[in-house]
């Protein structure tokens, strides 16, 4: 489940598909789209194409771009205008670093867009995946429908998922995984990348083999989210990446 915005930028940019295919392997795609055309062209034509959306923020290392992923007709990406690789990157967890998560969620209107209707909240979900379930080094959040499957499992054991991490009692996808609660229409001031590295024993020392889902929900009336985290385990096959948990193609949309 590797993202296919370097053959969203060359199909902008109408190359051939020979170059495409060069484009796709470049793990530096996703910058170059950022910040060598959508940023540039808000600035000088206030424009935000090929992306969606350019929010800087009045800073432009601050903000972000939300840009249509090629997989899909319901993904959507959102992306820093800084540098920064990923999960793994010390500067996530920075005092002054932006909360991607919150800005991700607050976004979500483009999948429903995209979904031509309106999605529940608990349809809805953001994921970043792991170094090893991804091809680009420039991080970036999907934006996202849920997996149906994943969506019920969740709602069985809503009641069961507490305020601090925890095993979640079902495998999601065959794999593992932790959760915990969270209570709040949104994201402000709940950072899951800072969740994760202060209260998962070892995460801290290797966020790059672990993967962040963050799920919509509902708590007896009150709008929340569970949030789940996963490792990479090469003896289950287990890649760490959250973006299993999330459907491109919006099947309960349809539903």
């Amino acid at each position: 489940m590797r993202t296919l915005l370097a053959a969203a930028f060359v199909f902008v940019l109408g190359v051939t598909s020979g170059a495409a295919r060069a484009i796709a392997a470049d793990p530096n795609a996703l910058w170059t789209i950022v910040h060598d055309h959508c940023v540039p062209n808000q600035q000088q034509n206030a424009k935000p194409d090929p992306c969606a959306l350019v929010d800087l923020d009045t800073t432009p290392d601050k903000g972000f771009v939300v840009l249509k992923d090629l997989e899909g007709t319901t993904q959507y990406l959102l992306i820093p205008t800084d540098r920064i690789t990923g999960i793994e990157s010390p500067r996530l967890l920075e005092p002054d670093v932006p909360n991607y998560f919150a800005d991700a969620w607050k976004e979500r209107g483009f999948t429903e867009a995209a979904a031509h209707r309106k999605l529940r909240r608990e349809d809805l979900s953001l994921t970043v995946n792991s170094t090893h379930a991804r091809s680009q080094e420039q991080l970036h959040i999907h934006i996202d429908c849920t997996r149906i499957a994943v969506r019920d499992a969740v709602g069985r054991r809503l009641g069961a998922i507490g305020d601090d991490w925890a095993p979640f009692a079902e495998k999601l996808l065959g794999h593992d995984y932790q959760a915990m609660r969270v209570v709040a229409d949104d994201l402000a001031g709940i950072d899951p990348f800072r969740l994760l590295a202060d209260r998962v024993p070892g995460a801290r020392a290797a966020m790059g083999e672990q993967t962040i889902g963050v799920l919509g929900a509902v708590f007896d009336g009150r709008p929340g989210f569970v949030i789940l985290t996963t490792h990479t385990d090469p003896a289950t096959g287990n890649r760490g990446g959250a973006e299993e948990l999330q459907d491109h193609s919006c099947a309960l949309a349809r539903s």
